[in-house]
């Protein structure tokens, strides 16, 4: 906590900047660049290669108000069932434009809550994927649960469509921070979750807490951490509450009185820190912790460490096809987002359109900003000497980023030769860092803050 008046100083209190989940980021996204991208990066594809696939279910029982996620509310499952239908047209669009031979190497059900599913849209669901998509060799397929909105059937049935990973919303266990929330989760509830999950042999767990929210407090926080690490998690994910009310209307109901200061947020996510690393977790990047030999762990260690629209990922494809709303599709050329409102992406699969609503198509100098900011949001480091393995003479262009980040964030960030290094004590300030290799920030945005 001794350096917490020059990070103030230099900005972490205050900057708003994007999470770098992809580069440019959707802010970017043009409306020119759409369904007849979309079609063509998916007639393109190398069949030899595989590709990751994301599943988007928007509809949850219950909206959530700290959530800036696109979902809609539904009691009943007629409207559940009718997306199935459509994300199956659209697996039939794919099914003729793919190449033949395409296969999948990742699948990932998010949400919403992909836990809405019944048994029987579970493996109708799963099975219409893999007819499009047959698994490559070590196929990994994570599923994001809502423990309040599954049950022993519904696991069963997703591990009988070989679910590998579960990813555990959790947030926070105090009561009062939950009604604050507006996100009800008893504990015995997602410990009994936890437990189906194991009987059923799935081999990784993820649990994912949020710091920063309202009436949360360090003591609050230390038992959630407390009961957390009862269930042997593999992976981590603590994330900070992104308290974004102009972008998620939802969030105008959460008492903006009650969040924590600024040195409150930011003593919740050190000490969260402190305490996965004491329980044997490895941090990995700014904000995912890995039990040893999990194969996030292990993709760090050996320097394949990616970063993607869920977080960090030990994913290697280099394609990611996103199906159902808002989804969004990255291929070598570009990014592509499905029509965000689930009426409009309905309408555009009806009409047998692809359902790309904007996009991006990358440059070869967007290339290597991206892979400059992925591996500095990684490793906390970038090297222009290993860059320039990849993009030869053009990967010293960065140099004056390099000296203009060392020469605005000193002590924090070291330069030396063609290596620059964010320091331990300075990572809390990485988004702010990456930022600065951004070409593209555009006017009017506005975007979480950075601690």
């Amino acid at each position: 906590m001794e350096h917490t008046d020059s990070l103030k100083a230099l900005g972490l209190f205050d900057a708003r900047v994007p999470r770098y989940t992809s580069y440019p980021t959707a802010a970017v996204f043009s409306p020119n660049v759409g369904s007849a991208f979309q079609k063509r990066a998916l007639e393109t594809l190398d069949p030899d290669v595989p590709v990751s696939v994301y599943i988007h279910i928007p509809f949850c029982e219950r909206l959530c108000w700290f959530c800036a996620c696109h979902t809609q509310g539904t009691q009943t499952l007629g409207p559940v069932e009718s997306y199935v239908e459509t994300l199956e047209a659209e697996l039939d669009m794919l099914r003729g434009t793919l190449p033949d031979g395409s296969r999948m190497g990742r699948l990932h059900w998010g949400g919403g809550t992909p836990t809405i599913l019944p048994p029987p849209l579970i493996h109708r669901l799963s099975k219409a994927i893999r007819s499009v998509f047959p698994t490559a060799d070590d196929f990994e397929f994570s599923v994001e649960i809502d423990p309040t909105m599954v049950n022993r059937s519904k696991i069963v049935a997703l591990a009988a469509e070989g679910m590998t990973r579960a990813s555990i919303g959790i947030q926070d266990f105090d009561p009062e921070v939950q009604q604050a929330i507006g996100r009800l989760q008893p504990f015995d509830i997602t410990r009994a979750c936890v437990e189906d999950l194991r009987a059923a042999d799935i081999t990784s767990l993820n649990t994912d807490l949020v710091y920063g929210l309202p009436h949360q407090t360090l003591a609050r926080l230390e038992d959630t951490i407390d009961k957390v690490l009862t269930f042997a998690p593999d992976r981590i994910a603590l994330f900070g509450y992104a308290h974004v009310p102009w972008v998620s209307k939802r969030q105008k109901l959460i008492d903006e009185s009650a969040l924590p200061g600024d040195l409150a947020r930011y003593t919740l996510a050190t000490r969260a820190a402190e305490r996965f690393v004491q329980a044997g977790l490895a941090p990995i990047g700014i904000d995912h912790f890995a039990a040893p030999g999990d194969d996030l762990a292990v993709a760090h260690d050996a320097g394949r460490l990616r970063r993607n629209f869920q977080g960090y990922t030990a994913d290697s494809c280099q394609t990611l096809i996103g199906l159902g709303a808002s989804s969004i599709s990255r291929f070598p050329g570009g990014y592509v987002q499905n029509a965000p409102a689930t009426a409009a992406y309905k309408q555009r699969i009806a009409q047998a359109i692809f359902p790309g609503s904007r996009g991006y198509e990358m440059t070869a100098d967007d290339h290597l900003h991206a892979r400059a900011i992925e591996t500095l949001m990684c490793y906390f480091t970038l090297d222009l000497e290993d860059l320039s393995r990849d993009y030869g003479p053009r990967a010293y262009t960065l140099r004056p980023c390099l000296e203009a980040i060392e020469t605005r964030f000193k002590p924090f960030a070291k330069l030396v030769g063609q290596r620059i290094s964010i320091l331990p004590e300075g990572r809390s300030l990485t988004r702010i860092i990456a930022s600065m290799l951004d070409q593209h920030v555009p006017e009017g945005v506005r975007y979480s803050q950075a601690s």
